[in-house]
C-alpha cells in the first residue's frame, strides 16, 4: 500500500508542526507518511514537549527541519498543510500534484503569562491541533 505523504509547515517547526506530525503518526501512521518543517527552524519548544508528554508522545529528541531543504531535495507530498499565516504565504510550491491545506493556530513561542498560564494555552493549541488531525484522518481515509 502506498501511503499519502503529508508535510506540516510552520515558521519554526518548533511546536505546531511537531505536534501535528506526532498525532498523525500515532493515529494513522499506517496510512500516512508524515514530516514537519519550518521556514526558519528552531529548537523544539519546551512547552510543546511538556504538553505532548501529557498525551504520551515524546518530542524531546525531535529536530526541526527546513522546508526549503526538503524542497531542494525534491521531496514530493500529497498534502502540504500550513499551520500559520506566515507559512501559508512563504511555503514553496512543491512539484507534483499536491493538495495545500491551511490550519492556522496560535504560536506557542508567543504565549504570555506565568508558566501555568502558558501551559494552559499550549494545551489549548495542542487540543485544537489534535481535533484538526482527527478530522483530516476522517476525511482522507
Amino acid at each position: 500500500m502506498v501511503k499519502d505523504r503529508v508535510l506540516f509547515v510552520c515558521v519554526h517547526d518548533s511546536a505546531r508542526g511537531q505536534m501535528a506530525q506526532a498525532y498523525l503518526r500515532k493515529m494513522a501512521g499506517d496510512r500516512f507518511e508524515v514530516q514537519s518543517a519550518g521556514l526558519d527552524p528552531a529548537p523544539v519548544n519546551p512547552l510543546a514537549v511538556a504538553v505532548m508528554a501529557e498525551q504520551g508522545l515524546d518530542l524531546s529528541r525531535n529536530k526541526a527541519q527546513n522546508v526549503f531543504d526538503l524542497y531542494r531535495e525534491g521531496h514530493l507530498y500529497t498534502y502540504v498543510i500550513t499551520l500559520c499565516t506566515e507559512s501559508e504565504d512563504r511555503c514553496p510550491m512543491f512539484p507534483g500534484i499536491t493538495k495545500r491545506l491551511h490550519w492556522p493556530f496560535s504560536d506557542p513561542s508567543e504565549l504570555e503569562g506565568d508558566h501555568e498560564q502558558k501551559m494552559a494555552a499550549a494545551r489549548h493549541i495542542r487540543d485544537q491541533i489534535k481535533r484538526e488531525v482527527q478530522s483530516f484522518i476522517a476525511e482522507h481515509s
